[in-house]
């Protein structure tokens, strides 16, 4: 039997965002740098909030996001204000959220299994992998994978690891191909063709990972609990998911590659999908509870108003719920995975 799961405590209303085909090409190599002529074809995105919501104050520094794609790269550029720049992880595919960090999700398909996860400090140093599915749902973390051809830096607009710096802002610049994001959906992906088409629809957040610090002794230490340990981090995102996990694709934004005059257009059937989401919630905690599942759509749906009346299949270990759709029907099982007929 899986474990219970966390049910978000926000409504499901995700932030969206139309990345735009560069015009101007990228030249050179990346250096963190967020003036060049080609970041000023993006629009910046600043409205970050606390991961569980506006239930909780809202973030007390500034974080900046810009993205463009074109043939050979989706490119993501970042800039986090803040007054203590410090970092200490160097190797590739350590821990990096020991230290203040910016994080990056991508999830091309809507399944919320097998999605991509890139972090990075203000040293420039790179965690990327591979998650197959939420940690919640009892994930392999696939480490060894790495964005082949990822160019990245991060730049410091005052010193590194020195408090006695006029510090302003870290930033940092993302050149990722397409190859390292299409791994797992093979079938999708035309012959000769890499990069998403104009009106694909993908999921997407960021998260930045926040400390508080005290000076000590010329350097930043974490600052400590009465009990002599580093207080919780704070967890700023772009998409919040109503409780402190990241690892809730369903709750993240929609990214959507366009041109200058592509709109957004919400996927269809999302209000059955997040109707069966509630009812995965729902179901596992009920079988965390009573040790078994239930058929009884009465013992699930709570207060809710429902688009249809869902089908309910259940074995001694296993679940399987789903709702008509316009086209087929929407399924989603017990750990989480969601897939349509056809799909």
């Amino acid at each position: 039997m899986l474990p219970s799961v966390r049910e978000p405590i926000i409504p499901f209303d995700p932030p969206h965002i139309i990345c735009r085909r560069a015009r101007i090409a990228y030249a050179g190599e990346p250096d963190g740098k967020l003036d060049k002529p080609f970041w000023a074809q993006a629009e910046p995105v600043s409205d970050f909030h606390d991961i569980e919501g506006d239930s909780k104050p809202r973030p007390l520094k500034k974080t900046e996001f810009r993205m463009l794609w074109d043939d050979d790269y989706l490119y993501i550029g970042a800039q986090l204000w803040d007054d203590q720049i410090w970092a200490t992880v160097t190797g590739r595919d350590e821990v990096i959220f020991v230290d203040n960090d910016f994080e990056v999700f991508l999830s091309p398909k809507h399944s919320t299994h097998r999605y991509y996860e890139i972090e990075l400090n203000a040293l420039g140093t790179i965690w990327d992998l591979l998650m197959d599915k939420p940690q919640r749902d009892q994930a392999n973390r696939i480490i060894g994978w790495d964005v082949r051809g990822l160019r990245s830096a991060a730049h410091v607009e005052g010193a590194l690891n020195d408090p006695s710096a006029d510090n302003r802002f870290w930033s940092a610049e993302l050149l990722i191909p397409w190859l390292p994001l299409r791994e797992c959906e093979p079938d999708e992906v035309l012959p000769g063709r890499l990069a998403p088409e104009t009106g694909e629809c993908w999921r997407l957040n960021f998260s930045r990972v926040e400390y508080q610090a005290d000076v000590v002794g010329g350097h930043y230490v974490k600052r400590k609990d009465n009990n002599g340990k580093p207080l919780p981090e704070y967890n700023w995102v772009w998409a919040p998911t109503g409780v402190i996990d990241i690892h809730m694709p369903e709750m993240w934004g929609y990214l959507v590659f366009g041109d200058a005059d592509t709109a957004f257009i919400p996927p269809e059937n999302e209000d059955i999908r997040w109707a069966l989401r509630k009812l995965y919630y729902r179901q596992r905690n009920y079988g965390a509870a009573h040790g078994h599942y239930t058929e009884d759509f009465a013992l699930l749906r709570g207060a809710d108003e429902w688009p249809v009346i869902p089908r309910i299949d259940v074995t001694p270990s296993m679940f399987e719920i789903s709702m008509p759709a316009p086209q087929g029907r929407i399924y989603i099982r017990q750990d989480g995975y969601l897939w349509e007929d056809g799909v």
